[in-house]
C-alpha cells in the first residue's frame, strides 16, 4: 500500500514475538482495543533499532467478535471454525501504525471498520476455503477482503485501507504535516 501511494520504502521485518508482546500488554491491563496499537508500537520500535536514523512504519490488526479476540488460523480446520464464528455476525477490524525513529515513538494511530459476514453455513465455508486456497492462513479471520473474501460479506462500514490493515489517510496526513511528503 505504501508503494502504491508513491512512498520509497524497504520492508524490514524486526524480531518480535508478536503471541508474547499480546501477552504481556493485556496482563498489565491493556485492553483489546488498544492491542494493535501495541503490537505497531513494538514493531515499528524494533524496526527503528535495525535502521538508524530512518523513520520506520510499524503496522498491526486485530479482529475482534464480541470481546472474543481472533488470530490468523494455523491451518484450515481452524480457519474453518473462524468463520463459522463470524458467519452471521459483526466484528471489528482495528489498525493502527506506529512511526518511530531512533528507537523512540514519534506518533501513532489506530481506525476500526465493522465488517458483518453474511450467514454461512458449513458446505458454503468448505467451499470459500477451498477455492481461496493457503492465503487463508495469511490474515486474520480467514479472508481477504480485496479477493474471494469479499463474497462472505453484506454489509462494511469503515475505510478500505483500514480494512486491508493500515490507517493509510492518517499515515499521510502526519507524513504531510512532517514535510516529509509534498502531494
Amino acid at each position: 500500500m505504501l508503494a502504491a501511494a508513491g512512498l520509497a520504502t524497504e520492508v524490514v521485518s524486526p524480531d518480535i514475538d508478536e503471541r508474547a508482546v499480546e501477552e504481556r500488554y493485556l496482563a498489565e491491563g491493556g485492553s483489546i482495543d488498544g492491542l494493535a496499537l501495541c503490537l505497531a508500537r513494538a514493531k515499528a520500535l524494533a524496526g527503528s533499532l535495525l535502521r538508524n536514523h530512518a523513520f520506520c512504519i510499524g503496522a498491526d490488526q486485530t479482529l475482534t467478535v464480541g470481546e472474543r479476540l481472533l488470530h490468523k488460523p494455523r491451518d484450515v480446520a481452524q480457519a474453518a471454525r473462524s468463520l463459522a464464528v463470524l458467519a452471521g455476525r459483526t466484528h471489528r477490524l482495528t489498525s493502527a501504525f506506529c512511526v518511530a525513529r531512533d528507537g523512540k515513538p514519534l506518533y501513532a494511530e489506530n481506525d476500526r471498520a465493522e465488517l458483518h459476514m453474511r450467514s454461512l453455513d458449513a458446505g458454503e465455508i468448505a467451499q470459500y476455503l477451498d477455492l481461496a486456497g493457503p492465503a487463508v492462513l495469511s490474515t486474520v479471520g480467514a479472508y481477504q477482503i480485496e479477493g474471494l473474501g469479499v463474497h462472505l460479506f453484506d454489509r462494511i462500514d469503515g475505510d478500505h485501507a483500514t480494512i486491508l490493515g493500515l490507517p493509510m489517510l492518517k499515515l499521510l496526513a502526519w507524513l504531510r504535516c512532517q514535510g516529509l511528503v509534498v502531494i
